[in-house]
């Protein structure tokens, strides 16, 4: 089972990394990520700050960006070249198939992150800012992006690539603002209210968890706990929700 998990895997990571707009999507992060030089000059406030949020928000973004429209076509591609039956035709269950799929992202993902990060180092060490617990936030975003490329895959399995994308980014939106549903229930006067509000903010994808920008940028400690309980949260809702694309690609009608 496990070799052939890892052999669509690897397959899966040769394809991607043959995409022209994952290397697009890496030129602008590395090019936006040395753009922040130029703006701390331009922009009123401490430089080493503006390059460090700036620089940590493009590795988040750019990472998404890879995660979404790399990941929703993980599987839509393989029924539309119809590459699909030839490998489902082989002694492979379908959800090896999926589990295959998402690992080789997960590595090109891997790699993506640690090239952006290897040339933010390489900035901050330039400008003498550079920072070790940098690596600790990319990791919780490299966390994040392995959340958010299994919600891909879900919709992918679901519905059409362009859907898909639209309701993976959407609730990349959402996982971000998750904190204000505790607000919310607060001042909502019937129980059904508050009740909704708490089921949504568990069934919901709590992205906040992963972010750690403001530590690394206001030099903040880092709680370890913090770190410990975003990785537990990243294995128990990672895995529902690949269980969840499983069944659901298991169920769907190739055509």
């Amino acid at each position: 089972m496990i070799g052939r998990v890892g052999a669509i895997a690897l397959n899966t990571f040769r394809e991607a990394i043959r995409q022209r707009i994952l290397y697009l999507l890496l030129a602008f992060a590395v090019a936006m990520i040395s753009f922040a030089q130029i703006l701390s000059l331009l922009t009123v406030g401490s430089e080493e700050k503006i390059i460090k949020d700036f620089g940590l928000a493009s590795i988040d973004v750019f990472g998404v960006l890879t995660s979404v429209f790399v990941g929703v076509g993980l599987v839509s591609r393989e029924i539309e070249r119809r590459t699909v039956y030839t490998l489902l035709a082989k002694p492979i269950h379908r959800w090896e198939f999926v589990l295959g799929k998402y690992a080789g992202l997960a590595f090109t993902l891997l790699v993506n992150s640690a090239v952006m990060a290897l040339w933010f180092t390489l900035v901050l060490a330039v400008k003498g800012m550079y920072d070790a617990r940098l690596w600790v936030a990319v990791l919780l975003l490299f966390f994040q992006f392995l959340l958010i490329t299994a919600l891909a895959v879900l919709f992918s399995c679901l519905s059409s690539p362009i859907l898909a994308s639209v309701m993976t980014l959407a609730l990349y939106v959402v996982g971000h603002l998750l904190w204000s549903l505790r607000l919310l229930e607060d001042r909502v006067g019937s129980e059904a209210g508050r009740f909704l509000c708490r089921a949504l903010y568990l069934l919901l994808p709590n992205l906040g968890n992963f972010d750690f920008k403001g530590e690394i940028v206001h030099g903040l400690a880092i709680d370890p706990v913090r770190v410990a309980a975003a990785g537990i949260y990243l294995v128990a809702y990672g895995s529902a929700v690949l269980a969840a694309a499983c069944a659901a690609f298991q169920r769907k009608e190739l055509q």
